[in-house]
């Protein structure tokens, strides 16, 4: 059987007022992704399909956002906010080009799953107009009430609307559903707006299918699942449920979290066999941690690479751009940044290594610190394969220390050192030896930049 086309229209044009922010909800992150990315990633992104996102004015962020995710993904502004039905309008230009199913999801619904989306899509194989996704609610008071009959859905009631027999119905609406794409817009345009508020709701689409001689009914799913954000009490609830998942996922998968409640991971980190997670361990964004490594408590890491048998912290911060060797080991109170350390490195104690690279089996001593930054530029520090640095040294990039090289304790390094070389230079001495003119070239600088 040929496979059915699908648009997928995500509204995502809400202001989101009760998050107290400045920033757009649908932006607003759980598990290290925007909400609407977790809502686009769900959608079906295969051959035939299509995705629409609706966004408000001057959401240029949002758009932003979609476009980094789906790169598929076309915006559509609502300009006027007059219910669900006029938001899906927005797409119309997408929809009229026709697709055999349609799909309407939220941008605030981030634990919805892809598989939720294609049970809602079989029923429309089968015949029905609409299905409706709906959930039982521990606690139904405020949700719309899902009137079935005969295994047919006959009506969406609002709670304010509903009678008391109907206010015992737990079954509710989650607000997603997926249309007949062939008849979808002539459903959807049929809808009004005499009401209270004068808006047009998509929940007024069931009456017009039944209306029509046609068929609804309800794909029940989890109550976790249609979390919908709209305060930061919410969007904490929704981060539990999430690190919930992604935790049994990672032990699952072989992960050793030795208190797992306690360690937060992001939906794509990935991890090799073996690994080892200490307790109140943050991970962020971008992380691949290799088999056999063991993550020790307190530490944070944030888009960076762990290699095999790697060993990070206790109280270690590993940065963006940092890439760990096979067996490297990171100490407590070490943070990285744009650094590649490969096998064997040691970085054991109370270090700073940025911008640089640090070859195999080097070792540096506690209080190292690779001087980056001269104010205006970031500068990088080459390290050899074998090389020693003593406690307490500081590398003035840009600096290359040589494969093999052994530079003292407390020295302040601001010239190349060959390999295999020994280099001792006090902070005194490597002042008369050029650092005080480096120091007022900076500040010469810093100076006419100023009055620039």
């Amino acid at each position: 059987m040929t496979a059915r086309s699908s648009l997928t229209v995500v509204l995502a044009a809400g202001e989101g007022t009760r998050m107290r922010s400045s920033q757009p909800k649908v932006l607003h992150p759980v598990a290290g992704q925007s909400l609407l990315s977790h809502v686009l990633n769900a959608a079906d992104a295969g051959e035939g399909s299509q995705l629409a996102v609706v966004i408000g004015p001057d959401h240029d962020a949002v758009a932003a956002e979609a476009r980094r995710v789906r790169p598929d993904a076309q915006t559509f502004v609502q300009r006027e906010r007059l219910g669900t039905a006029h938001a899906v309008l927005a797409a119309r230009e997408a929809i009229v080009r026709g697709a055999d199913d349609l799909l309407v999801a939220f941008g605030d619904t981030p634990l919805i799953s892809a598989e939720t989306f294609a049970r809602m899509r079989a029923p429309l194989r089968q015949g029905a107009a609409l299905a409706v996704l709906g959930f039982n609610a521990a606690d139904p008071t405020g949700y719309g009430r899902l009137v079935v009959e005969n295994g047919r859905l006959v009506a969406i009631r609002e709670h304010a609307d509903a009678s008391t027999d109907e206010r015992a119905i737990t079954l509710c609406n989650a607000g997603v559903m997926a249309f007949d794409g062939k008849a979808a817009l002539a459903i959807i345009e049929k809808i009004g707006n005499a009401n209270a508020k004068g808006e047009y709701y998509l929940t007024d689409a069931v009456t017009i299918v039944r209306d029509l001689g046609l068929e609804a009914v309800v794909i029940e799913t989890g109550e976790d699942e249609v979390r919908g954000i709209n305060t930061k009490a919410q969007l904490a609830e929704a981060e539990a449920v999430m690190q919930a998942r992604l935790r049994r996922a990672a032990m699952d998968a072989g992960v050793t979290l030795i208190a797992p409640e306690t360690v937060y991971l992001a939906t794509d980190t990935i991890f090799g066999k073996d690994v080892t997670i200490e307790p109140f361990v943050v991970i962020g964004p971008g992380v691949s941690i290799a088999d056999g490594a063991v993550i020790h408590s307190f530490s944070h890491i944030v888009e960076a690479k762990v290699g095999k048998k790697a060993s990070v912290g206790p109280y270690a911060r590993i940065r963006p751009g940092t890439s760990l060797g096979d067996g490297a080991r990171i100490g407590n109170f070490v943070e990285t940044k744009a650094a590649t350390l490969e096998a064997g490195v040691k970085v054991n104690h109370l270090s700073y290594v940025g911008d640089a690279h640090v070859g195999a089996n080097s070792n540096l001593g506690a209080g190292t610190i690779t001087c980056n930054y001269d104010g205006f530029s970031k500068h990088k520090t080459l390290i050899g394969e074998g090389a020693f640095i003593g406690s307490n040294s500081s590398l003035v990039a840009p600096v290359t220390i040589g494969k093999g090289a052994y530079v003292g304790s407390g020295s302040v390094i601001t010239k190349d050192v060959p390999d295999d070389a020994l280099a001792v230079e006090r902070s005194q001495q490597t002042i008369r030896d050029g650092g005080a003119a480096r120091y007022r070239e900076i500040k010469t600088r810093a100076k006419a930049q100023k009055e620039k």
